[in-house]
C-alpha cells in the first residue's frame, strides 16, 4: 500500500475520532449550559410571578374571592407556558396550573431540582412566599425535556460533521501526501535504475527542500561510496591473493624441485656414503628454510598492501628499535650490534609494520655485513633531524655497488650467494612508503661497508591522521611501485 494511501486512510479514521472525542468533551458542557439557561429562565419567570403570587396569598388569607380570582388570572397570564403552583403554609392550594406532577409530594421544599414522574421530567424552582403574617410557597415548573432535545440536536450535528469529515479529510490528506511524497518517489525511481557498478558518482545528491528526503538521499550516496570503497578493497584483496599465488608458485618451483630431487636420491639410494647423505640433508634444510622464508615474506608483503589506516597509532620508535636490536642479537649470536638511541622518538605508525621494517634492516646487515675473516659488526644510530626520525644501520660487509642500490629494494632481487628470499629490503621499502618516509642504500662513511639510511616523519601533536599512499601494489604490480624510495 502506498504511503499516501496509508496517510489518507489514517486521516479518514483519525479526524472522525477527533471530532467524536471533542464532542464527548463538549456535550457535557453544553448540557450544563442548557440547564443553567433553563434555571435562569425559571428564575426570571419566578421574579415576574412573585408579586402576583404574594397578592394571591394575601387575598386568600383575607377571604376575598374576587381579588383571589383576579390574582389567579394575572398569574396565569404571567406564567405563559410554565407550570405554576401556589400553596399556603398549611398546604391549601391557591393555584395549580400548567404542566406539573400529579403527586405534589414530589415537589422540592427549596432550591432548583429536576423531578420525575411516569416517564416525565420537570425542572422545578421553589420560592418561599411571605405576605404579612401569611406564608406560602410558589413553584415554577418547566419541562426538563427541552435541554435534552437541544442536546440531541447537537449530537446529530456532531455525527453529521464526523461523517462528512471522514471522506473529506481522507481526500485532502491523500492530495497533500501525494505532493509531500513526490520527492521520495523520484528518489526511489533514481535508486531503482541505479547500476552499482557505475559507482556513487552518478548518484548526484540534489536538495529537494524536504529534510527527510535529503537525509535519505545523502544516506544512499554515503552507502554507495562505502560500497565502492569496499568493492575496491575486495578487488585489491583478490589481486593480492592472485599475485601471492602466482609469485609463490613461480618462486617455489626451484626449491620444491630441489627438495623432490634430494628426497628421491635419499629414497632410491639408501646406501649413500655418510658425507654425501649429510650434504643432501644440508641442502634439504636450506631449501626448506628458503621456502618458509619466502612464504612468510610474501604473506607479510600482502599484509602491507592491505593494511588500513585504523591500524596506525602513536608509537615510540626508539623503544621499537631497542627491542628489535635485542631480538636481532638473539637471532644472530655471532654478530656485534652497537646502538646509539635517544630516550624517545614519537612517530605515527603501524607498530607491526615498523617491527617488520626493523627486523629486515637489522637481519640484512647481520647476514650481508659479515666477511670470511670476521663476523658482522652493525652500528645502529637513531636521532631527530629536521622534523624526522633519522635511523642509520651500518655494517662492515662488502657494500652494494652504486648500480644496484636502487634494485636491492625490488622484489626477489638478491645476490647469487644470498640465503634469503629477495624480499627483505622490499618489505623495508614497502613499510617506509606506508609511513611516508624514505630509505636509501649508500656507502658507510668509513668504508668498507654499507649504510641503509631511513627517515620517518615525526608525530605532530593535534595533527589529523595522514592517509595511506595509493596505490599500494608491492605484491600485485608487474613492476615496482612508484613509491619505492631508494
Amino acid at each position: 500500500m502506498k504511503l499516501s494511501t496509508r496517510i489518507a486512510l489514517g486521516a479518514a479514521l483519525l479526524v472522525p475520532l477527533l471530532v467524536t472525542a471533542a464532542a464527548a468533551l463538549l456535550l457535557p458542557l453544553v448540557n450544563a449550559d442548557l440547564h443553567r439557561r433553563q434555571d435562569a429562565q425559571l428564575g426570571d419567570r419566578a421574579a415576574a410571578l412573585l408579586p402576583n403570587a404574594r397578592a394571591l396569598l394575601a387575598a386568600g388569607s383575607k377571604g376575598r374571592p374576587k381579588a383571589e380570582q383576579n390574582q389567579q388570572r394575572k398569574l396565569l397570564d404571567a406564567a405563559l407556558d410554565a407550570g405554576v403552583r401556589v400553596t399556603t403554609a398549611d398546604g391549601s392550594v391557591l393555584l395549580a396550573a400548567g404542566s406539573q406532577p400529579d403527586d405534589p409530594q414530589l415537589l422540592p421544599a427549596a432550591g432548583t431540582v429536576t423531578v420525575h414522574e411516569r416517564g416525565n421530567a420537570w425542572r422545578v424552582l421553589t420560592v418561599k412566599l411571605n405576605s404579612g403574617d401569611t406564608t406560602g410557597t410558589l413553584w415554577v415548573l418547566s419541562p426538563a425535556g427541552q435541554p435534552a432535545e437541544e442536546l440531541r440536536a447537537v449530537r446529530q450535528r456532531v455525527l453529521l460533521v464526523a461523517l462528512v469529515a471522514a471522506p473529506l479529510s481522507g481526500l485532502i490528506a491523500f492530495a497533500l501526501a501525494e505532493r509531500a511524497t513526490l520527492p521520495l518517489r523520484r528518489l526511489g525511481r533514481r535508486a531503482a535504475v541505479l547500476d552499482p557498478r557505475t559507482g556513487h558518482a552518478v548518484f548526484a545528491h540534489s536538495r529537494t527542500g524536504t529534510a527527510e528526503v535529503d537525509e535519505l538521499s545523502g544516506a544512499i550516496a554515503l552507502l554507495l561510496s562505502r560500497y565502492d570503497e569496499q568493492a575496491a578493497r575486495t578487488a585489491q584483496a583478490l589481486d593480492t591473493a592472485r599475485s601471492f599465488s602466482s609469485a609463490a608458485s613461480h618462486e617455489l618451483r626451484t626449491p620444491l624441485m630441489s627438495l623432490r630431487t634430494n628426497l628421491d636420491i635419499l629414497s632410491t639410494h639408501p646406501d649413500l656414503p655418510e658425507a654425501e647423505r649429510a650434504e643432501i640433508l644440508a641442502e634439504l634444510q636450506q631449501d626448506h628454510a628458503r621456502t618458509v622464508d619466502l612464504l612468510s615474506a610474501l604473506s607479510t608483503l600482502a599484509r602491507g598492501d592491505l593494511v588500513e589506516v585504523s591500524a596506525f597509532a602513536p608509537v615510540d620508535f626508539a623503544e621499537l628499535v631497542d627491542a628489535a636490536v635485542e631480538q636481532a642479537r638473539r637471532r644472530h649470536p655471532g654478530a656485534v650490534f652497537r646502538t646509539e638511541l635517544p630516550s624517545e622518538v614519537r612517530v605515527f605508525g603501524w607498530e607491526a609494520g615498523l617491527r617488520i621494517l626493523l627486523d629486515n634492516l637489522l637481519g640484512n646487515a647481520a647476514v650481508h655485513g659479515r666477511t670470511a675473516e670476521r663476523p658482522a659488526e652493525v652500528d645502529v644510530r637513531l636521532r631527530i633531524e629536521g622534523g624526522a626520525a633519522h635511523l642509520t644501520v651500518d655494517d662492515r660487509g662488502p657494500g652494494i655497488p652504486p648500480a644496484e642500490r636502487a634494485a636491492v629494494f625490488h622484489r626477489f632481487h638478491r645476490r647469487p650467494d644470498s640465503p634469503g628470499s629477495g624480499l627483505g629490503l622490499t618489505l623495508v621499502a614497502q613499510q617506509t612508503a606506508l609511513h611516508r618516509g624514505s630509505v636509501t642504500a649508500t656507502t658507510r662513511p668509513d668504508p668498507p661497508g654499507c649504510r641503509l639510511d631511513l627517515r620517518l616523519p615525526l608525530l605532530r601533536e593535534h595533527a589529523p591522521a595522514p592517509e595511506l599512499p595509493a596505490p599500494r601494489a608491492w605484491l600485485t604490480a608487474a613492476e615496482e611501485p612508484a613509491e619505492t624510495a631508494s
